[in-house]
């Protein structure tokens, strides 16, 4: 990858120099063909999914696995792609325009945070019964690590799965669980030793229909509405010892692996997200005049959109540099953790300056600007704290902490 400098420029007046990941015709023209899909079967259905609390995943999910959106990297004896992770930045960036935060969010658990396990440790028979038709798009998959008691400090957790035969018994309770309340088959971290900390945890796949398995509550939350989030229960819920995902006992670490790609995805979506928030005020700065001349017209307003473009560009390019390490194989552990951080919080500048130069209608529920800002404020929290990160950082710098 790389060699080549590929420009282009966005509606927002970005030339964007691509020189870590190059962008072929086909990459082109599968961006188009998400960019279309996001278009035409998401935005127009936005307002009702969000006025409802959530979306008809099946469906959604179904459509876009006939168009090869669901496993674009993974194995095609699956159903898969076969693609390299350029495509998963496209895919990222793409369905980041969509005009509200959690679909993109309930479609990243299905790519990104679910699924990415099953591929690389699951068993033929596992990825048969479950990866195949995640990326179909017949199955909606949840992943369930977070509980009430282990958020960001996962040694936390509780959730136990004790071993009767063939059989794992498992109890406990998962907390903020997206795709929870559609979820066919989750996949779980768990307890399956007396080990603690960071010992003795497996990756469980938990089918939603067992015996044991419940929705206790769906969450109401600031933002994100549009995805259905759940806290789950298992009540001596068995399932077959077949199930773990890897090897007994190295959950936790198969677990961080998989943190990886749900960083990088979080990170390729708030381009998207950023990019299509600034281009709409953009438009909207045109044609707002005060004073007798455009909004636009106002150097303070100029200098706050280059300023805001310029980061965004530093989030695009480092993504892309994450991306090129990852395609090589690796440690992506500092660009997972970089990008994570420095694009969350550039969402949110972005979301505050757009809200702002809106004005009072910006603060109006009515408004996209109201729903991106609180949609923007989950990206510091989920899928790692910022703090996480910046203690990751910390810790891999030599800065101190355990």
């Amino acid at each position: 990858m790389g060699g080549t400098t590929r420009r282009r420029v966005e509606a927002t007046g970005t030339e964007r120099c691509e020189e870590q990941v190059e962008f072929t015709e086909e990459h082109e023209l599968f961006r188009r063909t998400v960019r279309e899909f996001v278009e035409n079967e998401m935005n127009p259905h936005v307002e009702k999914w969000e006025e409802e609390g959530g979306f008809p995943a099946h469906d959604l999910f179904r459509r876009m696995g006939d168009l090869g959106l669901l496993g674009v990297e993974y194995d095609p004896v699956y159903g898969g792609g076969g693609a390299d992770h350029s495509y998963t930045v496209i895919l990222g960036e793409e369905v980041g325009r969509t005009h509200c935060g959690g679909i993109p969010m309930a479609i990243s658990v299905q790519t990104d945070m679910a699924t990415p396990s099953l591929a690389r440790f699951g068993t033929h028979e596992l990825k048969e019964r479950f990866l195949r038709p995640a990326i179909s798009g017949e199955h909606v998959a949840a992943i369930a690590v977070t509980e009430p008691d282990a958020g960001s400090d996962v040694a936390g957790i509780r959730s136990h799965a004790v071993r009767d035969g063939d059989e794992w018994v498992i109890n406990g309770s998962k907390l903020y669980i997206t795709n929870g309340t559609q979820a066919d088959w989750l996949c779980a971290l768990v307890r399956t030793s007396d080990e603690g900390g960071y010992q003795g945890m497996s990756q469980v796949v938990i089918p939603t229909e067992v015996d044991g398995v419940e929705v206790s509550r769906k969450l109401d939350k600031l933002g994100q509405r549009s995805s259905d989030t759940a806290e789950l229960v298992f009540d001596d819920a068995r399932v077959p010892v077949a199930n773990t995902i890897g090897e007994i006992g190295r959950g936790f670490q198969q677990q961080m692996m998989q943190f990886q790609n749900e960083r990088m995805i979080a990170a390729y979506q708030s381009v998207g997200a950023m990019e299509t928030a600034l281009e709409r005020t953009v438009v909207y700065l045109k044609e707002r005049s005060v004073f007798g001349r455009p909004l636009i017209d106002n150097q303070h307003i100029q200098f706050e959109l280059a300023d805001l473009i310029a980061d965004l560009e530093l989030v695009r390019q480092f993504n892309y540099a994450a991306a090129d390490a990852y395609i090589r194989g690796d440690d992506i552990t500092r660009f997972a953790t970089i990008a994570k951080l420095k694009a969350a919080r550039t969402a949110r500048r972005v979301a505050d300056v757009c809200l702002q130069f809106h004005g009072g209608i910006g603060y109006m529920e009515e408004t996209w600007t109201a729903r991106f800002f609180r949609d923007s404020r989950l990206w510091s929290i989920g899928g790692g704290a910022d703090e996480v990160m910046l203690r990751t950082l910390a810790r891999m710098d030599g800065l101190g902490g355990d």
